[in-house]
């Protein structure tokens, strides 16, 4: 799994914050306007917008990870929108290097909260960085895949945890259906089962069974040989020596018996 932290946070070393300036002067007449001034809203608008392409360079350095960039950017324009609100300009800190730790932050909670195929403690998503920032270091310098020992070692946390953080990273990514089964040439989904469609019919057995133990036997052996024997209802009459209009009386009669006595259980 890739770890979305180990990417490169901060654009203002590449843009500069002079691109920007222009900017700046809006936040000292944002600070200054009253909430309900009808002039906030736009000036807060312009600031976002204004700031978008931060949010866009920093949604491309965590781009191939598996995740749209529209949603990566999508995350990080909340913690743009959360900066611009946020920010204030009377401390001496440009709003760059304020904002960017906040879209930062969010894309990563996109990573950490959005993109796991199961549902898992926090505390195991959050420990993916830590192992993960040690794997690197150690591979190059054990020359293979470290131990969980190993990573548990430069990490001073128990080999226990260390394995438990491991194993929870298969549920960040699901298999694919069409994923080839280990061994065989086919495909997942053909060995996965299918629902059995007679499951949603053992409820109205289980309730059906003794209102029919309660019918008279002539009723009884009218539904057995009409839905069990597939016989039609002049079958039915000549078996039974009854007309087939007395046969069709009974049957719905019956019928109707037993869905009032189903629908009241």
């Amino acid at each position: 799994m890739a770890d979305p932290r180990s990417a490169e946070t901060a654009p203002a070393a590449d843009r500069g914050s002079a691109e920007y300036a222009h900017l700046a002067p809006l936040f000292d007449k944002l600070v200054a306007l009253p909430d309900d001034h009808p002039e906030r809203d736009a000036l807060r608008a312009e600031l976002v917008t204004g700031h978008l392409p931060v949010v866009q360079h920093i949604a491309r350095r965590f781009a191939n990870r598996g995740e749209p960039v529209d949603d990566l950017e999508q995350a990080g324009t909340v913690g743009l929108i959360n900066a611009v609100d946020r920010f204030q300009p009377d401390r001496g800190v440009d709003f760059l290097s304020y904002a960017v730790p906040t879209i930062t932050g969010e894309v990563r909670r996109h990573f950490r909260d959005r993109t796991w195929a199961m549902r898992v403690p926090r505390r195991l998503k959050e420990m993916q960085s830590a192992i993960n920032g040690a794997i690197g270091p150690l591979s190059q310098e054990l020359g293979r895949a470290p131990k969980p020992s190993e990573i548990a070692q430069r990490l001073g946390m128990p080999t226990e945890e260390v394995v438990e953080g491991l194993d929870a990273q298969q549920a960040y990514r699901g298999p694919s259906l069409d994923e080839l089964v280990a061994g065989a040439d086919s495909p997942l989904s053909d060995t996965l089962g299918e629902a059995d469609v007679e499951l949603d019919k053992v409820e109205y057995r289980q309730t059906l069974a003794p209102l029919l133990d309660e019918l008279a036997p002539r009723e009884r052996q009218i539904l057995v040989l009409r839905f069990f024997g597939n016989k039609t209802q002049t079958q039915i009459a000549d078996q039974i020596g009854i007309s087939q209009m007395h046969v069709s009386r009974l049957l719905s009669r019956t019928l109707a018996q037993l869905r009032e006595r189903m629908a009241e259980d």
